[in-house]
């Protein structure tokens, strides 16, 4: 009789375990679908692939102070490394990359310009450079942007600084490629006589194995360069948390870390008198 009582007893107990782990898995499916246990968002970051100490692809990586700075305001904003795709985004073709919305947002030395606000918005800035010149090692002739008459110079199309010398100093035999790569083979090969763009750019090229002692940054900038965060046009709620992100970055010390990594190495002097800047109001 006892054993026959005890029986019953463990049946009860395994049916009554039985029906609490059924209604814990219906919870952990609630949980589930409300997003406690949700995996981070996905995003589409544009950036540039060839631009040493900003962006630069290596094989499957990708390394540099627009890489940095994007894994950052990614992470505040609720996507791990893991979700981010890196999107290669050239300057001719960044508007049209985030108006069709093939990115999300682009960290490629973007400037904040007038003329690009018309068509997209953004947040920032989280960097200020300035526009500078890239020479052969040997060559003591251009010593700034004055020097440059007769000189074939080489610059990026879509970029402010082929706009700027266009504008500035029409004397100048302005070629225009597709990258700054291509730029700085021709200044190699003798095709051009001199790559403009942002001094940050520049520096990063002339600090790569194969050009130490064949290039060299003149040093001399004529103009500012104040990259922003390029986002879609309008978007002022995605503006404002970047911008969020962006502060907190430059106050807990880590944008300092990835300044002093990315370019520390180039040589490069941050102008501290523009940097860190604090960034626009979202409109």
């Amino acid at each position: 009789m006892k054993i026959r009582q005890l029986s019953g007893l463990l049946a009860a107990s395994v049916l009554t375990l039985g029906l609490a782990a059924c209604g814990d898995s219906a919870d952990d499916g609630d949980t589930a679908d409300s997003g406690g246990t949700a995996a981070g968002k996905p995003v589409k970051i544009g950036i540039k692939f060839d631009q040493p100490g900003l962006g630069l692809k290596k094989g499957s990586d990708y390394a540099g102070l627009d890489v940095d700075v994007a894994k950052y305001v990614a992470k505040e904003l609720g996507s791990s490394e893991g979700d981010i795709t890196w999107v290669q985004s050239p300057s001719a073709q960044r508007e049209t990359l985030l108006s069709t919305g093939q990115v999300d947002m682009i960290f490629a030395t973007y400037s904040i310009t007038d003329k690009r606000k018309a068509t997209v918005s953004f947040a920032g800035p989280y960097f200020i450079a300035g526009q500078d010149l890239l020479v052969r090692g040997d060559d003591s002739s251009i010593t700034g942007p004055e020097t440059l008459a007769g000189k074939k110079l080489c610059s990026v199309t879509g970029s402010t600084s082929a706009q700027k010398v266009k504008d500035k100093y029409p004397g100048v035999q302005l070629q225009e490629f597709g990258t700054y790569s291509e730029c700085v083979a021709a200044l190699v090969s003798k095709g051009v006589d001199a790559l403009t763009t942002d001094n940050t750019i520049l520096a990063g090229y002339a600090s790569q194995e194969q050009y130490k002692g064949k290039l060299k940054v003149v040093g001399k900038t004529f103009s500012e360069e104040r990259y922003g965060v390029g986002i879609k046009k309008g978007d002022t709620a995605l503006c404002e948390k970047i911008n969020t992100a962006l502060t907190k970055m430059v106050e807990s010390g880590d944008w300092q870390k990835a300044v002093d990594a990315n370019l520390g190495p180039a040589g490069f002097k941050v102008d501290t008198a523009t940097n860190p800047p604090k960034p626009d109001a979202c409109s």
